[in-house]
């Protein structure tokens, strides 16, 4: 008889919009994952019930603004989620023994500067433990979704993902304006503006040496840039008013190339107040992967609170979040079960939702 599947037990290292996903998943949900504790960035989040924080009944589990009390919780796991992620921080949770499963950075940890990378394998190898990064863009549809359909390809000559959204709808404002610079001058927009656009730049680099690397690819350079163009009237954006003239539209592309051939490209087209270039590209809204090759294949993703019942526009734009969270928690089982180390979107089995249509009869058996 096969044994019963054991319970995980997670920290929630971060309760912003991905991390709220998460938990209430947890919740209402998942019994294989337990959360005991919770990391908060607000002092008004200290010391509350998660489950208030997140609308549900009390859970007994009490969420904590101090990061030591964290890492000296018991854990499998922590759900790393903050905006950014912080070396040392994630050095000491797996050096205490908690693997870590993140949103956050790590999307290709052998193109990361080598200090770093062997800082975060001897945390492992201290602590037992392993790491692994994803999500949705960097993440499952940049990563694991070209790497599942090169399994239909002889040959392959390019990929490219094209994302095309309108900021316009998305409630976090200070990811919107102070982040991303929505609202700035137009002139100030490069890779290089803010700690925050270094960072997100970073992360899809790592993205297009991932799947050179995992697919031969060859590239010799990951070059990135960023065209930015301004309003041509103000926008409304829910508490801030984007003024004409301030960058309005940022097209980035990072392209990978071999003796200055383009072989992967993964290219942004991020809006705000739906001012669209002419000039720009016209993918449809969400996300267009194309492989060119043998054969050549087109795949497009577009995720919605629901395609058959009505729905309201924040329910829409929360569905991305959720499809973010939930490509990180349904690997949880997978990464505490990997050799310490990295556990990587190329070397970690198939990460599926292991609540599916929430019949539990198969996995009771452990028919997995």
């Amino acid at each position: 008889m096969t044994p019963p599947h054991p319970t995980y037990r997670v920290i929630q290292w971060g309760t912003g919009a991905v991390g709220i996903e998460m938990i209430t998943a947890i919740i209402d949900h998942r019994t294989d994952i337990e959360l005991v504790g919770a990391k908060v960035y607000s002092e008004t989040k200290h010391g509350k019930d998660v489950g208030t924080l997140v609308e549900r009944d009390p859970i007994g589990v009490l969420a904590t603004a101090v990061a030591a009390e964290a890492i000296a919780m018991s854990a499998d796991c922590v759900l790393y989620t903050p905006r950014t992620a912080n070396l040392d921080e994630v050095c000491t949770i797996l050096a205490s023994g908690k693997n870590v499963a993140t949103t956050a950075f790590l999307f290709h940890p052998r193109r990361l500067p080598a200090s770093g990378r062997d800082r975060l394998l001897a945390a492992c190898e201290q602590g037992g433990t392993s790491v692994h990064g994803s999500g949705l863009n960097p993440g499952n549809l940049s990563g694991v979704l070209p790497l599942a359909l090169s399994g239909m390809s002889r040959t392959i000559d390019k990929i490219t993902l094209q994302e095309r959204a309108d900021w316009s709808v998305y409630e976090s404002t200070g990811i919107t304006f102070d982040n991303m610079a929505f609202g700035q001058p137009v002139e100030q927009i490069s890779p290089t503006t803010n700690a925050f656009l270094a960072f997100n730049s970073s992360i899809f680099s790592e993205q297009v040496w991932f799947l050179s690397d995992a697919l031969n690819a060859g590239i010799d350079e990951v070059t990135a840039t960023v065209e930015a163009v301004a309003a041509r009237k103000d926008h409304q954006v829910f508490n801030h008013v984007l003024h004409a003239g301030t960058t309005a539209g940022q097209r980035w592309n990072w392209i990978g190339r071999r003796h200055g051939e383009p072989l992967i490209e993964i290219e942004t087209l991020w809006t705000v107040g739906g001012e669209y270039p002419d000039h720009w590209p016209r993918p449809k809204d969400g996300w267009t992967l194309t492989i060119e090759g043998d054969p050549s294949m087109r795949t497009h993703f577009f995720s919605l609170a629901s395609f058959t019942r009505p729905a309201s526009m924040e329910e829409h734009v929360r569905s991305a979040n959720v499809a973010t969270a939930m490509q990180v928690l349904n690997a949880v089982p997978a990464v505490c079960d990997a050799a310490p180390g990295f556990a990587t979107m190329a070397s970690l089995p198939l990460v599926r939702s292991l609540v599916g249509f929430g019949h539990s009869t198969v996995s009771e058996r452990g028919d997995r």
